[in-house]
């Protein structure tokens, strides 16, 4: 068995949309990123390559890429769900927490559990998603940007 924790952070402005654990979520202020800005996603994607041994999410989707500008993170995820299979991994579960004061994230979570576990190929129960604030201290708390946490449980595939 093999964790790894992953944290991301963006900052929020306005008439950008909101993209949280693949999902679209309405607000008036998105995340600043050359992707998509999913924070949650980037946080999974760290704790995941985090397991493997393997090096952050910057080494392999660089920021200074074209080809990485404005795509969506369930793509990058897909990629990073490649490395760990190839590694011989696979997922037993992720933990993550979205900490921001709006909006309130607890009606997406259901979808967001369901569009990551499709990407990953696992049971919707194998991930867990919390949200919380941080009673209006910090850059979270001011609402200037959305942080996530994420820790990932693996097991090495049996051979057969």
């Amino acid at each position: 068995m093999r964790v790894g924790i992953g944290y991301d952070v963006h900052k929020l402005e306005n008439n950008i949309p909101l993209i949280l654990g693949g999902v679209s979520i309405p607000h008036e202020k998105g995340l600043v990123a050359h992707s998509d800005g999913d924070c949650l996603v980037h946080a999974i994607m760290d704790s995941l390559l985090g397991a493997c041994g393997l090096y952050d999410i910057g080494t392999y989707f660089p920021d200074n890429k074209d080809e990485f500008k404005n795509i969506s993170s369930l793509k990058l995820l897909s990629k990073v769900n490649e490395l760990i299979t190839d590694k011989g991994y696979e997922i037993r579960n992720i933990d993550s927490v979205i900490i921001c004061e709006r909006p309130k994230i607890k009606p997406y979570i259901d979808l967001m559990k369901e569009t990551l576990s499709s990407v990953l190929n696992i049971d919707k129960e194998l991930i867990s998603i919390k949200a919380t604030t941080e009673e209006k201290l910090g850059f979270t708390g001011k609402e200037e940007g959305i942080a996530c946490q994420a820790v990932s449980l693996l097991n090495k595939k049996e051979s057969n």
